[in-house]
């Protein structure tokens, strides 16, 4: 296994794009980006199969989508805070799957996870001025280091080991005395790591520094039981969950967060009068869909499945890619190392479309995120183009 260990990285302050008269200019959307590669892909006899973004094709558990239209809460304001039956199915499912006690008043609601991860920097800056850094994995979703930027902070890339988990261990003092809070997220996205998550929590309290552990994948744990940051306590830590992975209700826009009660005090408040709240009825499908567990253990399988046989599948390219840990996502080496070079390759020759992994920060470059969210249809048609090129007499692995 190479060395993975980030010793290199810019870990100084973000600088957001600035016109002439010092306004700021959002930089290209990460995915947008892929938009010659989804021309290209689209053109394949057959049409594309989009492996970039983890965008889930199947469907909702049907107790979800018979209580979206059926909740009767359409005409009121729902609570910001999220309803007393959501927080309840909320610490109903966290006992049940994780062997943790979470109490109603310990959760809130909040409208997507990305929403939440795009925003909280912004709510701890008014909470602690003094602190105006946000930590966040080298090798991460491009959201962390965003919400740090469109709070006016400090985005600090924590390098990461040889397996892809936080080395806490490189942090700068300074940085740390700076912190408003840590990211942490496992089964990490798009590396399918699993941290340490006691030992994170631990470096937290001990620095006085919010955890705040993105567990939107939890349910997708392959090495292991799965595992959430409040197993070590609530003191100083939020869990951060979404019903888009784990029930396939991402056009729903609706999660929640848990834990330390002063932390989730304070977010709830503020959030409330920003007016942030989740609609009635997504509130009362996703309810639905945390009391069902039996859902989400099929899901398992299915992703399972993929996961094997499109890695399979690329190594009829001479492409070795292996399981991960955690997650829907293969993460691997791009051939000759040249990360856009090879997805552009796979778009033109096969219609697939796959992420460059310096999407997910400068660490990632050299490497390739595939997202499993396609139906089985689409896995069969993979294993099909990559097989056809390699009984033509190509040269596997060469030609990409």
């Amino acid at each position: 296994m190479t060395d993975r260990r980030v010793t290199d990285l810019d870990v100084s302050a973000s600088k957001p794009s600035v016109t002439a008269v010092g306004g700021f200019v959002p930089p290209p959307y990460p995915y947008d980006r892929l938009d010659p590669m989804r021309k290209a892909a689209a053109a394949y006899e057959g049409g594309a199969i989009d492996l970039s973004i983890g965008t889930p094709s199947d469907a909702p558990p049907p107790a979800a989508l018979s209580a979206l239209a059926n909740s009767g809460t359409e005409r009121g304001y729902p609570p910001s805070i999220g309803s007393t039956t959501l927080r309840q199915a909320a610490c109903g499912w966290m006992a049940r799957r994780f062997g943790v006690t979470v109490y109603p008043e310990q959760v809130a609601s909040c409208m997507g996870t990305k929403e939440f991860v795009a925003q909280s920097a912004g709510w701890l800056k008014l909470r602690d001025p003094r602190r105006d850094t946000v930590l966040y994995p080298a090798v991460s979703y491009p959201t962390y280091a965003m919400g740090a930027t469109l709070a006016g902070c400090r985005a600090v890339a924590v390098p990461v080991d040889t397996q892809w988990r936080l080395d806490l261990t490189q942090v700068d003092p300074a940085d740390v005395a700076r912190a408003l809070c840590l990211w942490v997220n496992t089964p990490a996205n798009p590396t399918g790591a699993l941290d340490d998550l006691a030992a994170v929590a631990a470096w937290g309290r001990s620095h006085g520094v919010p955890v705040l552990s993105d567990e939107c994948y939890i349910e997708f744990t392959w090495r292991g039981p799965p595992r959430t940051i409040l197993e070590s306590g609530c003191d100083g830590v939020l869990a951060l969950h979404s019903l888009s992975k784990r029930s396939n209700l991402a056009g729903l826009r609706v999660g929640f967060y848990a834990g330390d009660p002063e932390l989730v005090s304070y977010l709830r408040e503020v959030r409330k009068h920003a007016g942030f709240m989740v609609a009635g009825p997504v509130q009362a499908a996703a309810s639905a869909a945390l009391d069902d567990d039996g859902h989400v253990d099929v899901q398992r399988r299915q992703y399972q499945h993929r996961l094997r046989v499109v890695a399979d599948a690329f190594g009829l390219l001479g492409t070795e890619v292996v399981l991960p840990d955690g997650t829907f996502y293969l993460w691997f080496s791009a051939p000759g190392g040249d990360s856009w070079a090879f997805a552009a390759s796979l778009a033109e020759r096969y219609g697939v479309l796959v992420a460059p992994g310096d999407l997910y920060g400068p660490a990632g470059a050299g490497y390739v995120r595939a997202a499993m969210v396609i139906g089985d249809a689409a896995t069969e048609a993979i294993v099909r183009r990559f097989g056809r090129y390699s009984t033509t007499g190509g040269q596997p692995g060469r030609n990409i």
